[in-house]
């Protein structure tokens, strides 16, 4: 895993370079992408996120959703990244770590999302097999939480594969597509051992 602070990519923001995916900030430049992207996947993703406000794929929403991005790395509070894939830096998804807590804590909360037409082709294996490390030991958290739906067996898998140990279940933790619903709780620290390197399948 390598981290660079700009490869003349995005403003200010770190950027993770994986096996065959490369993650970093994302910036106003990413819009059209972003947007396309998020849009063609729309009921691939409802399932699994939040209701999606009426203007949430327009231009507007977009820079109030990066400038609480820049935001929050100004404050270390949260990292957000688009990934994409090398070869050809095509966008294929996106991953953040949110809600860092310092002190007595040193943890933080990972989230991600996969465009439909890149699901289920490693892509978003190599990219969590190259922030865990970020996170371990570029951000000095001892501890990354996740959570996922009950149902979502390809993020189980995915948490698994990383080496998250399963803490529990919450109950009505998140309102997904309109629903608090039940999740199942991960954490990994950064004691326990690192994922297998994996390739994505092109």
């Amino acid at each position: 895993m390598a981290f660079f602070k700009s490869l003349g990519l995005a403003s200010s923001g770190p950027v993770i370079d994986g096996n065959g995916v490369f993650l970093r900030t994302p910036s106003m430049a990413d819009f059209e992408e972003w947007s396309a992207l998020r849009g063609q996947s729309r009921e691939f993703l409802a399932a699994w996120e939040p209701l999606w406000p009426e203007d949430d794929l327009t231009r507007a929403a977009f820079r109030r959703r990066i400038r609480r991005y820049e935001r929050d790395l100004h404050e270390e509070n949260g990292y957000a990244f688009l990934v994409f894939r090398k070869s050809d830096r095509i966008m294929l998804g996106g991953a953040t770590l949110t809600n860092l807590r310092r002190g007595a804590a040193q943890a933080g909360s990972l989230g991600y999302w996969m465009g439909q037409a890149f699901a289920g082709k490693g892509y978003m294996s190599t990219a969590i097999a190259a922030l865990v490390p970020f996170a371990h030991s570029m951000l000095r958290l001892r501890r990354i939480e996740a959570a996922c739906l009950l149902s979502n067996g390809a993020s189980i898998r995915l948490l698994e594969k990383m080496r998250f140990s399963r803490e529990g279940t919450a109950r009505q933790y998140l309102s997904i597509a309109g629903a608090w619903q039940d999740h199942l709780l991960y954490a990994r620290l950064a004691t326990d051992p690192l994922p297998a390197p994996i390739a994505p399948k092109d």
